[in-house]
């Protein structure tokens, strides 16, 4: 059985810092799947993620595009993707993620809970939830505002258990004591 590991995130700084760790374990071939409110975060731990990545580019929501692709200083492909405007999985298996993630891409999914029917049963979940507290200075992408987020990060299928020990001690200047479950 595997665990949930809850963080405290105060701001978009540490939320972006917070990916960090994913990426440094990220291998070609992986999902993050992002859940969570209109503007809880999905896009700022993205930036985080590419950012360590090593991309450059300005990192955007695809919400009207749907696909992002950076390629990362590593030379695999990080693809960002917007489900949320997508009716079923049909049109989600439309996108192509398969064939992406087959040729050694990465993803990043937002409202990833949307596309579960059609990933394969290995990836991580990432849950982003606004605390409602926080400083409110604006420079949030999301939300425009730099609040404090709750994360819960958990592993299915064996790609992500196997790195789940390596993940977890990495990200522990950011777990809320008793954060495991």
């Amino acid at each position: 059985m595997s665990e949930t590991l809850e963080l405290l995130c105060r701001g978009a700084a540490a939320t972006e810092a917070a990916a960090g760790p994913v990426a440094a374990l990220l291998r070609g071939g992986d999902v993050v799947l992002l859940d969570g409110d209109l503007g809880a975060g999905k896009t700022t731990f993205t930036q985080g993620l590419a950012r360590a990545l090593g991309v450059e580019e300005t990192v955007t929501s695809p919400t009207f595009t749907l696909v992002h692709s950076y390629t990362t200083r590593g030379g695999v492909e990080l693809y960002h993707v917007d489900v949320y405007r997508l009716d079923g999985p049909a049109e989600i298996a439309d996108l192509g993620l398969s064939e992406m993630l087959d040729d050694g891409g990465a993803a990043v999914i937002e409202w990833g809970e949307k596309a579960v029917p059609v990933l394969r049963p290995d990836y991580l979940r990432v849950r982003l939830e606004l605390t409602g507290t926080g400083t409110g200075t604006g420079t949030d992408t999301d939300t425009g505002s730099d609040g404090d987020r709750r994360l819960l990060l958990h592993p299915v299928g064996p790609a992500w258990q196997e790195r789940w020990g390596r993940l977890s001690s990495a990200l522990r200047p950011f777990a809320v004591a008793g954060g495991r479950r």
